[in-house]
């Protein structure tokens, strides 16, 4: 007998992908490989210096070492509520509208729980962060991948879901800027999305952690700004990306008071909530000096012109992002997307994510995250130059 034996559940679930990345890279690194990662999005640049400070004071106050609300400290969910308000021109209620996260993949992982019963339906893109689906699963629904192609501008066709999907679906996924492909959506879209949800008794569950990285004056909307948006759905977002916090664990979820409430549920029986130090860093990364996040962005897009230019040079294709740190870029014929990972990972030790790996309509691209100085991105393209894929 195996006391061991896994649960159904884990028998469904792919493995994770950014785990099958760091082994590669650990085992080149034990062979004495000097290895660029361009693989994984955790950004390289450091947690700017007054929220540190902010987090050492308040770590040393006693006050904030016993248990904190699982719904989050009263004063972050007023500064998340003035950051809305003030950066998207949505107002929202601190207390019923918004709940704090360990991080924004938790709650997204969390959501399904609240919603989804056996035999329910999620609709998730594809290629996409692996979560949605993962938590799908977890939750014992199942999911309706949407392939986000690029004769679509990589936004989900929701006219072609076939009816009888549409009636067992609970949740639509989107996530715009997105990962991995770095597109973005314009109004438009979100507003045939909530008609979308609204006509089908949806909710609409968006992950926005890139709004804050975007490039040459353009700036990512929240999909709350829609009119009729706060009726069907909660938007996730992160301070990981924006305030390079990956490690803090840190997000918040905003929106319909019902949905809120119903992660809120989930949350208070898993876990005691997010360190009060650590909400009250948050607190002085949103309402403080925000030139720490333009001086980020300008870094991110001189490393973005830098790897675009050096790519196209080394025969790559790709459209320039608008925003996030991830450059989509087209595989050269006749390779595939594990094959240029697998040349570039040996032939110039430079870790890259085969787009096949967020999904079979990923096929045909890999993903390069613009999470190293650019020193180290400068002979990236050195070492793809010397390849030389124009032949």
């Amino acid at each position: 007998m195996n006391i061991f034996k896994k649960a159904e559940r884990l028998k469904r679930v792919p493995p994770y992908l950014f785990k099958q990345i760091d082994n590669k890279k650990a085992e080149l690194v034990s062979r004495g490989v000097d290895v660029i990662d361009l693989g994984v999005g955790d950004p390289d640049l450091p947690t700017p210096a007054h929220i540190i400070d902010a987090l050492e004071m308040a770590a040393r106050d006693p006050a904030n070492h016993k248990y904190p609300s699982y719904s989050g400290m009263n004063d972050f969910k007023e500064a998340v509520a003035g950051w809305y308000l003030k950066r998207f021109g949505v107002s929202l209620d601190p207390e019923t509208q918004v709940i704090s996260l360990i991080g924004s993949k938790e709650g997204i992982a969390h959501l399904p729980m609240a919603f989804l019963n056996p035999g329910d339906m999620a609709l998730v893109p594809t290629p996409a962060y692996p979560v949605y689906n993962i938590a799908t699963l977890f939750a014992g629904g199942e999911s309706f991948f949407m392939p986000l192609l690029e004769k679509n501008a990589f936004l989900p066709d929701l006219d072609s879901i076939p009816a009888d999907v549409v009636r067992r679906a609970r949740i639509l996924f989107i996530n715009y800027p997105n990962n991995p492909t770095a597109a973005v959506a314009d109004p438009d879209f979100f507003k045939k999305v909530v008609r979308f949800a609204r006509d089908n008794d949806i909710i609409v569950c968006h992950d926005a952690a890139y709004t804050e990285i975007a490039f040459d004056g353009y700036r990512p909307h929240s999909f709350l700004e829609t009119d009729g948006a706060v009726e069907v759905g909660i938007e996730f977002h992160s301070f990981s990306k924006t305030y390079n916090m990956t490690g803090w664990r840190i997000g918040f979820a905003v929106g319909n008071p019902e949905a809120v409430a119903a992660l809120g549920a989930i949350k208070s029986n898993i876990d005691s909530g997010v360190f009060r130090a650590v909400q009250l860093a948050a607190i002085e990364a949103i309402e403080g000096d925000q030139t720490c996040v333009r001086e980020m962005t300008e870094i991110y897009k001189k490393r973005r012109d830098l790897m675009v230019n050096g790519l196209k040079a080394a025969g790559f294709d790709m459209d320039i992002p608008k925003a996030t740190f991830y450059l989509w870029v087209k595989v050269p014929s006749p390779y595939t997307s594990a094959d240029i990972t697998s040349i570039l990972l040996e032939k110039a030790g430079i870790v890259v994510t085969p787009g096949s790996g967020f999904g079979d309509p990923g096929e045909g691209y890999f993903r390069i995250s613009l999470t190293q100085d650019t020193e180290r991105l400068e002979e990236a393209v050195n070492r793809l130059k010397a390849l030389d894929f124009r032949r």
